[in-house]
């Protein structure tokens, strides 16, 4: 790697070319991630892709009458000063959040960039071009803003808003909400089976632990591999495997870690205090986010809530 004041003006106008061809592209891939599920959006990168295209042009003409038509390919990587950035197509799904936050990152980066370039250049016409491409990088925010206001009226931002939030329930809140109820659920009877039969805290600590752990696993597996989401929309498997197999085992921990208390019947009652928690967690996230009536909500977990424990205390006592 090299040191930014190392460069000679050639290296600094290649770099600054590069920079220009590096963020049209990232544009150019923001546009194309967001077209299907934001097209409002896509169609506001692309705009924003076009004027990262015309600095590009503009550095390139300069070049070619300053240093001739051979431009040397210097990359942010083989200078020092750059913050690395994350792939693009390593980012899946695009969020609008994330895309918006990289953007503003890679003007201000930019930014800074023409106007150190500027400030060591002795050149009258690239100081120029740096200082006029720092200044539109620095306007570049309001011209975000203003294409946000032409291309996403009010109604276009309330259905992208609508969108983003109906992919959040189906990539994240549904595979979790589907593990915290498996694992709150399932397990109860063992649990308390274990609890009542042995009247060992431990033993029913084992037995949670054994079954909250296996659940997570098999629940986690299942997720993944029931869609890869291509069709539904449902997001990358492995992503929604993990967050349903973990919910599932937080699911049984809740109510399992209470046994390491030694006292039984204390033990018991914090198990107990900690599943009507929980129960209470699941009504609300399918009320918050499933759009299910809270007395609905509520009759429904707890009804099979309660047949699950009534079932493990039954055997446990048997």
């Amino acid at each position: 790697m090299k040191n930014f004041n190392d460069l000679s003006e050639r290296e600094v106008l290649a770099l600054a070319i590069s920079l220009e061809e590096e963020d049209e592209r990232v544009y150019a891939d923001f546009a194309e991630g967001l077209k299907d599920e934001y097209p409002a959006s896509g169609s506001l990168f692309d705009a924003m892709r076009s004027e990262e295209s015309s600095h590009r042009r503009r550095l390139i003409e300069l070049y070619r009458e300053k240093f001739g038509e051979h431009i040397p390919l210097i990359r942010r990587q083989d200078v020092r000063g750059f913050v690395q950035r994350r792939p693009v197509w390593l980012v899946r799904p695009l969020g609008l959040d994330v895309v918006r936050k990289q953007a503003s990152a890679i003007e201000v980066e930019t930014r800074r960039f023409y106007e150190k370039a500027a400030r060591r250049t002795e050149d009258v016409h690239l100081r120029q071009l740096l200082d006029d491409l720092a200044q539109e990088e620095r306007t570049h925010e309001s011209r975000a803003q203003e294409l946000t206001e032409q291309k996403l009226s009010p109604e276009v931002k309330e259905d992208e808003d609508r969108a983003q939030r109906r992919l959040f329930v189906l990539q994240i809140v549904q595979p979790g909400l589907a593990g915290l109820m498996d694992g709150s659920v399932s397990t109860l009877a063992p649990v308390f089976a274990a609890a009542v039969a042995t009247r060992s805290t431990w033993a029913a600590f084992l037995v949670g632990m054994a079954a909250s752990i296996g659940a997570g696993i098999s629940m986690g597996f299942a997720e993944a591999l029931s869609d890869d989401g291509t069709l539904t929309g449902r997001g990358h498997p492995w992503l929604r495997g993990s967050i349903c197999g973990a919910m599932t085992a937080l699911g049984g921990l809740g109510h399992t870690l209470p046994f390491l208390i030694p006292a039984f019947r204390v033990a018991m009652i914090v198990a107990f205090g900690v599943v009507l928690v929980e129960l209470a967690t699941i009504t609300w996230i399918r009320h918050r986010y499933m759009d299910t009536p809270t007395v609905s909500a509520a009759l429904q977990v707890g009804l099979g809530g309660a047949l699950v424990f009534i079932t493990g205390v039954l055997i446990g006592i048997s």
